[in-house]
């Protein structure tokens, strides 16, 4: 694969990350817009909000699937375009019917999009031979600050959501079909497994980043949906700040993104990911102990630098291993089965941290995200950019030390 095409594929991989960033914060920053149009009432609403996530998973064991025929790139090319008309068609439904379909493709959509998006960058990462996913996971934290302000910019004018969706979608869209013709998936032949070795990766030697996946979005949905409420009602913040905990995480792992690769080629990926759990675990251990609003704030900021490394990290890590082992099927496989444990901490997070506070306290609750982020600490083993041996006969694809620092890591 020549450099130029190398370079035209991490640019435009990077806008879909970017385009993916911008959508999903316009539907999940609307949600009480959603609600009202089509009044869907309070007990109805997780019900809703909970589908997405679920048909994302089933959504991601497709594209596993299919990705044995269909390369991630071609799967990609038809998955962004799908979930930015899923979220026009939220906007412009008039009933529940409408609006359960439209979210039901969403979900399945997003699903698709999320695997074989960081399917490709996984392998673009291969075959630059340093660590490049992070700087694919800020394009998406600058697509979701963006998103994030053009939905605050509709609230504060009163725009309806055909007015907000419509132009937006009109340019996204259509920009992500004509960047993603640069797509560079690496043609690489499959891998021929000896008979009776299973030809994609079990689960097992995932575990370990299957949990780092899950308990880092426990963390990133707890400040999703906690932060502003824990500010105001334990804090006692007005209602003004406790808008912006979650618009500081979010700038603070943008700006860690950015500079985070460098970090791993210096580093390593084990010394990056235990330096950004303790970081976000002493992050939550300031909002937990926190005396006032900013405080609280402070802590919120740390955490953002610390959590924003873990999951691209975690992505890297499953596509190295699974690509040792069972060459490229492998490294998609196990991307796939990664990427449904974004969802699964996705699902747990808020809900538990929500009924421990209304059992306890909320100050109590945000210890849970807090340990399971100290958990991930002794998992950062494997992180570990080792060659490990493969388990048939055909020959081992060639493997990069990505992201080996100097120290060994």
């Amino acid at each position: 694969m020549t450099d130029a095409r190398l370079r035209h594929g991490r640019t435009s991989l990077a806008i879909s990350f970017f385009v993916q960033g911008v959508v999903f914060a316009l539907l999940v920053t609307r949600i009480p817009a959603v609600q009202d149009r089509y009044g869907i009432s309070d007990g109805l609403l997780p019900a809703f909000l909970a589908a997405v996530p679920i048909l994302a998973g089933i959504g991601s064991i497709g594209t596993e699937r299919l990705v044995k025929r269909v390369r991630p790139g071609p799967v990609l090319r038809w998955a962004q375009p799908v979930v930015c008309l899923a979220l026009l068609a939220v906007g412009v439904g008039d009933g529940l019917g409408q609006v359960a379909v439209a979210l039901a493709v969403f979900g399945l959509a997003v699903g698709a999009l999320d695997a074989s998006m960081n399917m490709l960058g996984v392998s673009l990462q291969r075959a630059y031979g340093r660590s490049i996913m992070l700087g694919f996971h800020a394009a998406y934290s600058l697509g979701g600050i963006m998103g994030a302000s053009l939905a605050w910019a509709g609230a504060h004018w009163g725009l309806s959501l055909i007015v907000l969706y419509g132009p937006l979608m009109a340019v996204l869209a259509p920009a992500a079909l004509a960047a993603s013709r640069w797509y560079a998936d690496q043609r690489e032949p499959r891998s021929q497994v000896a008979a009776g070795s299973p030809p994609t990766p079990g689960l097992r030697f995932l575990l370990p980043l299957c949990l780092v996946m899950a308990f880092v979005y426990i963390g990133d949905s707890t400040v999703a949906n906690w932060s502003a409420k824990y500010l105001q009602d334990v804090l006692g913040s007005s209602e003004q700040l406790s808008t912006l905990p979650y618009n500081v995480y979010m700038a603070t792992t943008l700006l860690g993104r950015a500079v985070g690769d460098l970090g791993v080629r210096r580093f390593g990926p084990v010394g990056v990911v235990r330096t950004g759990a303790v970081i976000a675990a002493g992050g939550f251990g300031v909002v937990v102990l926190a005396p006032g609003a900013w405080v609280g704030m402070a802590g919120f900021t740390v955490l953002g630098l610390g959590l924003c490394v873990i999951v691209p990290q975690t992505f890297a890590a499953a596509g190295r291993h699974g690509f040792e082992r069972f060459g490229p099927e492998g490294s998609d496989a196990a991307v796939a089965r990664l990427n449904i444990f974004n969802y699964v901490g996705f699902l747990v997070g808020s809900p538990l941290v929500g009924a421990l506070g209304a059992a306890w306290s909320l100050r109590g609750a945000m210890l849970v995200p807090l340990l399971l982020v100290l958990v991930t600490v002794p998992y950062a083993r494997a992180f570990d950019p080792a060659p490990r041996p493969i388990p048939c006969r055909h020959e081992r694809p060639r493997t990069t030390d990505v992201g080996r620092g100097s120290n060994g890591l």
